[in-house]
Parts: structure tokens; sequence; C-alpha cells
């Protein structure tokens, strides 16, 4: 019962919030800042756990500590984003074509195609932070030290992979090229190779906590496959392909996803 009145009461404040920025979305005509509430409804969802539980030990209050520190600076970072260069062209592409296909007005397609996919798609994601909370377990074992190392770890790479991008695309000069140095150099994707790093290391210490915190691996495996598979690496990969020349070299010598030194090829 008190799993279920958890889960219920987030997803209640989720559903409100969710409703509420669709509502400003319709407003501006714009759902593109939804990217910066990905992270920032997993801090509200993290923190009314907190609350809901009491806060019962170390593992809850790692698992909101460490939620909140990379919701807040993924958030922020995303919402300057938006801010700074305006519509994303993957919402305005998507609206455009809901409209001519479907005969979808604005209010329509916003909801239908993201914001009530997004939802439940986060809700799940955050399962670790929220089942995490459930149980309170005094102390932290091995388990859950690997976990806080590995999210560290997830939001250090993260963070500078973003920061690394921010900067080479602030340069004029490289208008055009791609981003082969820093932690680009020994992956193609060290923000969502961080994101990913980040929530198995969440999961960790949610699972230090028993059955129900284990069983929250949903969220990890989710937030892998949506990076890898379907609107991460994928999307930016077919962009980029089209708009960068230097891509296809830039694959066959760079990792995908896990870091690795890079391969020698024979155009080299």
């Amino acid at each position: 019962m008190e799993i279920a009145q958890l889960l219920l009461l987030n997803a209640g404040v989720s559903i409100a919030l969710f409703i509420g920025l669709w509502l400003y979305s319709i407003r501006i005509k714009d759902p593109s800042f939804i990217d910066s509430w990905w992270p920032l409804g997993m801090v509200v969802m993290a923190l009314t756990s907190y609350l809901i539980t009491g806060g019962r030990g170390p593992h809850a209050a790692l698992l909101t500590l460490l939620c909140a520190v990379w919701g807040l600076r993924l958030g922020i970072y995303l919402l300057w984003r938006w801010r700074k260069h305006g519509a994303d062209r993957r919402y305005a592409t998507m609206m455009g074509k809901a409209k001519l296909e479907r005969g979808w007005d604005y209010p329509k397609a916003s909801l239908l195609l993201v914001f009530a996919l997004q939802m439940p798609l986060q809700f799940a994601v955050c399962l670790p932070v929220q089942l995490g909370q459930v149980h309170a377990t005094t102390d932290l074992s091995a388990i859950a030290w690997a976990g806080v190392a590995l999210a560290v770890i997830g939001i250090a790479f993260e963070s500078l992979g973003d920061w690394q991008l921010m900067k080479f695309k602030a340069n004029p000069a490289n208008n055009g090229k791609v981003l082969d140095t820093g932690l680009w150099r020994y992956t193609r994707h060290p923000n969502y190779f961080g994101d990913a790093c980040a929530w198995w290391g969440l999961w960790l210490i949610a699972a230090d906590t028993g059955l129900v915190g284990a069983v929250s691996i949903v969220g990890p495996v989710l937030i892998t496959f949506l990076l890898t598979k379907w609107s991460g690496v994928p999307t930016v990969e077919g962009r980029m392909r089209r708009k960068r020349p230097d891509y296809e070299a830039y694959v066959a010598r760079t990792s995908g996803f896990v870091p690795m030194p890079p391969k020698k090829v024979a155009a080299e």
C-alpha cells in the first residue's frame, strides 16, 4: 500500500505539471522546453519521494542528492540552450508533419506526440529514485558505494562532454566541422554515455535497499534503450551524417557509445 501510494502521488504531481507545461506550450506554440523538464521533473519526483517517505536513511539522501545534482545541472543547461537558440528543429518538424499528414492542430499534436509520451517515460526512468526510498536501510554496502561512484562519474562525464560541445559550437571557425577532441575523441556521445552511467549508478543505490529497489532496474534499462536506440544516438547521428561531410570518417574511428581508444583506419 505504501509503494502504491508513493507512486500514485508522484504520478498525480507529474501529470498535473505536464498538463501545465502543455498549456504553456500552446501559448508559445513551441514544445522544445520539454527537454529541460525531462531532468527537472525527475528532481521533483526525487524530492516528493523523500518528503512522502520521510527521508529514510542514507540511501534516500544519496538518491535525492545525486538525482538533484544530475537533474538541476542538465535541466538548467537545456533550458539555457533553448532560450539562447530558440525552437528545436526536431519539434518544429514533428509539429509540421502532424499538421500536414494528419491534419492535427498544435494542441493535439503537442499533447499526443510530446507531452503524453514523455510523462510515462520520465516516470518509468525515475523509478530508482522513487522505489529506492521506500525501505529504510541504515548501512551502505559495497553495491551502494559502487553506485555512488558510477553516478558521480556519469554526472561528471556528461557535464564535461556538454561543456566541450558548447565551447566547440561557440567558435565560428568550427561551423560545419565535427568535434573529435576531448571526450569526443573516445566516444561519439559522451553526454549520453554519462547519462546512462548516472542512472545505472542510482539503480545500484536503490538495489542495495532490497527487492523493491532492485525491481526499479526498468529505469536504467529504459534510459539506455532510449539513448542508444530511439531518441538519442539515432536522431543525432542521422542529422550529422546529412550535414557533416567528415562525420563518416569520425564514425569509422570513434566508438559509438562506450569510450574506447580511437581506431586506426586505412584512410589515416
